[in-house]
């Protein structure tokens, strides 16, 4: 049994959105996914998935690439990126599949972890924020406090964290999500969003004690990392 880690798988079976614009190592990304995926776990292995999982833009147009996911080995645990707008009700992901578990506001375990998480959003001082981005950027810090809550309330004591979105700007300052991870003494922190160039600025390693993890397809060559045993 061990615990592994992806981000932006970006499938899109059935919609037409090539990757390849980040680069040719996204031509035919998927079957690299899929042969890494398969040559390392198993099905009592347990996977992070880190956000945007697929194109799509709807419930039905998701049904392939959710599917894809699913008949991979292994326990899925889910948080939502910034282009899954394919994703409803938290309660209706959670029925789809028995080995699929999605996150918001929620968490699920691993052994005597929690994992905990949200999407995310740009973070105050990065190049792009605006005004309009900090009603979302404050509501993704209260998601992701309710979902260490609800894991702390359940007598959880050890965190780990998936957050869409690098949780600091370029310039590497500190920001709620930094803030609130240190609160509840989260012990590693995985990540995605970040491609092509964008790669050339990410925060990883252990920082504070706590440990970041970037895990982005490309930045990780398509092949997911182990986290822990």
């Amino acid at each position: 049994m061990a615990l592994y880690a992806i981000s932006d798988l970006h499938l899109s079976f059935s919609t037409d959105k090539p990757m390849s614009i980040f680069g040719d190592n996204w031509i035919g990304h998927e079957n690299k996914i899929k042969k890494n995926w398969e040559e390392k776990i198993n099905e009592n292995d347990t996977i992070l998935i880190g956000g945007d999982i697929s194109w799509s833009m709807n419930a039905d147009e998701s049904r392939e690439d959710l599917k894809w996911i699913n008949d991979l080995p292994g326990r899925k645990i889910i948080i939502k990126g910034n282009h899954d707008y394919w994703w409803s009700s938290i309660t209706k992901l959670n029925s789809l599949y028995d080995g699929m578990n999605f996150i918001q506001n929620n968490y699920f375990n691993y052994n005597e972890w929690a994992v905990c998480g949200t999407r995310g959003w740009m973070c105050p001082g990065s190049d792009k924020f605006a005004e309009k981005d900090k009603k979302i950027y404050d509501r993704e810090l209260i998601r992701l406090r309710l979902s260490l809550e609800a894991a702390q309330k359940d007598g959880y004591e050890k965190f780990i964290c998936m957050i869409h979105y690098p949780p600091t700007n370029e310039k590497f300052n500190s920001s709620g999500f930094i803030e609130i991870f240190n609160e509840f003494k989260v012990e590693k922190v995985i990540y995605g969003h970040l491609h092509g160039p964008a790669l050339g600025k990410v925060i990883q390693g252990i920082y504070d004690g706590v440990e970041y993890i970037m895990t982005s397809c490309d930045f990780i060559n398509f092949d997911p990392v182990k986290i822990m045993d």
